[in-house]
């Protein structure tokens, strides 16, 4: 495996200087399968770093000179609620590019990328894209825009217009790269660029997004958050599977005595407040708990308080 850093951190840092512009432009260009020439990086209050998320989630708001927008976001723990963000985020950044008195027709195409680091939903596909398209109800075809408006808005189909969603489940791909997207995709998972990879950007990237290449200081950061990372992943995970282990126990000890449809009732109620304890005792806050086990924060404290 070559000694690159992991893309999470590189677009939090290094990529976000103008001159490494080219390695976005080459990841997202393999994505999409067409020319990306990116403009500047943006903001939003939709993209605004949360200390609770620095380590979990990372945010990056992109404009190209074509006036299109992609929000890139990287997700290394679960959330149940993921979808629901990814939704929330272009609804943000279309309400916060469109400024007080402009018309509908200035709304800009945008593009969310995800790159997540769980399993994501049910499906056994590592890349998925979601658009919007409306179809009769009786006959099936595609409601298109008129002659008119494709030369008023420069576009020739009414899912040109809404936002488009791009998730890659990274821990999923388990094959050979042989396109530029799974090229990008392997090095995403396993941290690597072969020597015959061709996809744009990862040549710059080898050079670019070098450990050895990086500050002191900066190998010092880099480090801190790969032990931040390993510290949540490995918290969820012990603190999950003991739970559940304890409360299996229970469960059978009180269905055994009181019935085991109650006594599986309570084991589940227990192992949802054992993970949430461990959790605790580990240092996580209550975002980082309702995240791992996509709980309400009322229900948090009322098994808490049980």
């Amino acid at each position: 495996m070559g000694n690159y850093i992991r893309f999470d951190w590189a677009i939090k840092k290094l990529l976000r200087q103008k001159a490494n512009f080219v390695v976005l432009e080459g990841f997202i260009s393999s994505l999409l399968e067409k020319k990306v020439k990116i403009e500047c990086l943006l903001e939003s209050e939709g993209n605004v770093e949360r200390d609770d998320e620095k380590h979990n989630r990372v945010d990056m708001l992109v404009g190209a000179e074509n006036g299109e927008k992609y929000i890139i976001e990287v997700q290394n723990s679960n959330e149940t609620a993921y979808f629901q963000r990814m939704l929330f985020g272009t609804s943000q950044l279309i309400k916060d590019y469109l400024h007080k008195g402009e018309g509908y027709e200035n709304v800009q195409k945008v593009y969310s990328i995800n790159i997540v680091y769980f399993d994501l939903g049910k499906g056994d596909d590592y890349i998925y894209h979601g658009y919007t398209e409306f179809r009769g109800v009786h006959d099936g075809k595609l409601l298109n825009l008129s002659p008119f408006q494709m030369e008023m808005f420069d576009v020739s189909e009414v899912k040109d217009i809404f936002p488009e969603y791009y998730i890659l489940k990274v821990n999923g791909f388990n094959d050979v790269a042989r396109t530029p997207i799974e090229q990008w995709i392997e090095f995403l998972k396993n941290g690597d660029i072969p020597d015959n990879a061709t996809a744009p950007g990862l040549s710059e990237a080898r050079e670019i997004m070098r450990y050895d290449k990086m500050s002191a200081v900066e190998k010092c950061d880099y480090d801190h958050h790969l032990k931040e990372i390993l510290i949540l992943r490995g918290q969820v995970d012990h603190a999950v599977g003991e739970a559940r282990l304890e409360a299996r126990a229970e469960a059978l000890i009180e269905g055994r005595a009181e019935g085991r449809a109650e006594g599986l009732m309570e084991g589940r109620e227990e192992e949802k407040r054992s993970t949430i304890l461990r959790m605790q005792e580990a240092g996580a806050s209550l975002d980082m708990i309702a995240i791992a086990t996509g709980l309400s924060a009322e229900d948090i404290k009322r098994l808490l308080d049980s």
